[in-house]
């Protein structure tokens, strides 16, 4: 299966993943709210968030891990930089599917047993893989617009506000706001199976 390959440091990776069945993930803004902010607790240790997307039964995240150097200092580090990473990622989605559960009196899983994770490996890929993240309502009929999207990424790269994503990373990337938001503009985008599961 596609989207199983093992993490490894300093290395960016489009990351996956999509409720058990028909569930939905977020029946709130609240519950994005709540995931977004488990997220910061567990994510920023082992890896540098660029861009996100929170859809009703999916997430979308590119993320760029942490250099050697700062994985093996890490406390729950034992040789192996995948376990490591995985560990954290696990620990996010169980503490959101335990406090998901407990709100809706629901029982069971709530993700399914596997994170895809693709390797980001050239710079078209890269802008392939932002763009592709912030068209995602769009193209599952949402929105017309990535900017009337609420809990993605793309309105936060066009912000001054605080951040805890990488923003000047991805604006650097293309040049300027300007250019970010003309290339989301001007490049379509298709669905890709593998990545919506």
């Amino acid at each position: 299966m596609k989207g199983l390959i093992p993490f490894e440091p300093n290395s960016y990776y489009h990351v996956v993943n999509h409720a058990v069945g028909d569930e939905n993930l977020f029946r709130t803004e609240e519950n994005c709210y709540f995931f977004l902010n488990k997220y910061s607790s567990y994510m920023p240790s082992v890896c540098d968030t660029l861009v996100y997307c929170l859809m009703p039964n999916h997430i979308h995240f590119l993320i760029k891990t942490h250099p050697e150097e700062i994985l093996t200092a890490h406390p729950k580090y034992k040789l192996d930089f995948h376990k490591l990473i995985m560990q954290e990622l696990s620990n996010l989605l169980n503490s959101y599917a335990k406090a998901y559960n407990k709100l809706n009196n629901r029982k069971g899983g709530l993700w399914v047993d596997f994170t895809k994770r693709f390797l980001i490996d050239s710079d078209s890929y890269l802008t392939s893989t932002i763009n592709y993240i912030h068209q995602n309502p769009i193209k599952h009929g949402f929105v017309a617009n990535p900017e009337d999207w609420k809990f993605s990424s793309f309105s936060s790269m066009l912000s001054d506000k605080p951040t805890l994503l990488n923003r000047n990373e991805v604006i650097n990337w293309f040049g300027s706001s300007h250019h970010f938001l003309e290339f989301h503009k001007n490049e379509p985008v298709v669905l890709i199976e593998e990545l919506e599961f």
